[in-house]
C-alpha cells in the first residue's frame, strides 16, 4: 500500500543532494508542479534531472534551474527557458539532448529492466558520438542505455489509497514511464478516493509502482502557448 503524505513539503525528505530525479510532464502539461516547487524551496542541489524539457522561466523545472539546483539535464527540448539556455551556453549546466522517442524508450527500458537497446534514431548525428554502432537487418543503429532515477516525481489525476493511478488524457505523457523507473516514486494527485472506487478498467498504472501519494495543494493551470483564432465576420 502506498503511503499518503500530508504535504508536498513532507515528500522532500526523500530527495537528497546528488540524486538523479525524474519529473513527468510535457511542457506544463502533466507536470507535478507542487512537488517540484516544494523541492525549489529546499537546499537540495547537484541534481541530475531527467525530464522532457526545462519547463518555462521560473515555473516548474524552471524554478530548479533558476536556483542552480540542477547540474545535469537529460531532455528532448530546452527552447522555452531562457535561463536554461544561458546556463547551458555558459557551461553552468550539462545538457544531454535526447530525441524524444529515444528518451521515452530509455525510461521505459529502465523500468522494464532492459539495460540498453539499439535504435536507428540519431545515427550519423552528434547524438551518436561515443556510442556503439551496429548494422541490424541492413539498418545502421546506435546503442542507447536505459535511464533510472533515485526518485521519480509523477503527476496523476486521481489515486485510490492503495496507489492505483488514473491520468487525465494527454497529461499522462511521460508520467507512467517515469513511475516505473524510479527507485522511489512519489505521485502528486488532484484527488484521492477510497479503495474500490476506481473501476479496474480505468486504472492506467497499478499501485505496485507507487511508494508515496500526496494531494497537490495549488494548481496554476498554466498554458504554455496561447493561440487565438482570428476574428471572422
Amino acid at each position: 500500500m502506498a503511503k499518503i503524505l500530508a504535504s508536498s513539503k513532507d515528500a522532500m525528505a526523500h530527495v537528497k543532494s546528488g540524486m538523479t530525479l525524474m519529473v513527468g510532464g510535457f511542457g506544463v502539461c502533466g507536470l507535478p508542479e507542487n512537488l517540484v516547487h516544494a523541492l525549489a524551496e529546499t537546499n537540495v542541489k547537484d541534481i541530475t534531472l531527467i525530464s522532457n524539457n526545462g519547463s518555462v522561466d521560473n515555473w516548474g523545472n524552471g524554478k530548479l534551474i533558476a536556483n542552480k539546483q540542477i547540474v545535469k539535464l537529460f531532455a528532448s527540448y530546452i527552447g522555452e527557458n531562457s535561463e536554461l539556455a544561458e546556463q547551458f551556453i555558459s557551461g553552468q549546466i550539462d545538457v544531454e539532448l535526447v530525441p524524444q522517442g529515444t528518451l521515452a524508450e530509455r525510461i521505459r527500458a529502465g523500468g522494464a529492466g532492459i539495460p540498453a537497446f539499439f535504435t536507428p534514431t540519431g545515427f550519423g548525428t552528434k547524438v551518436a558520438e561515443g556510442k556503439e554502432a551496429r548494422n541490424i537487418n541492413g539498418k545502421d543503429c546506435i546503442l542507447e542505455e536505459a535511464l533510472l532515477a533515485d526518485v521519480s516525481f509523477v503527476k496523476a489525476h486521481k489515486a485510490d489509497k492503495l496507489g492505483n493511478l488514473v491520468f487525465n488524457k494527454t497529461a499522462q505523457n511521460f508520467n507512467p514511464l517515469m513511475a516505473t523507473a524510479g527507485k522511489i516514486t512519489i505521485v502528486e494527485v488532484e484527488e484521492i478516493v477510497e479503495n474500490g472506487e476506481l473501476d479496474p478498467d480505468e486504472i492506467h498504472l497499478p499501485s505496485i509502482y507507487v511508494n508515496y501519494i500526496v494531494k497537490g495543494e495549488q494548481y496554476d493551470r498554466r498554458i504554455e502557448k496561447r493561440t487565438y483564432s482570428s476574428a471572422t465576420s
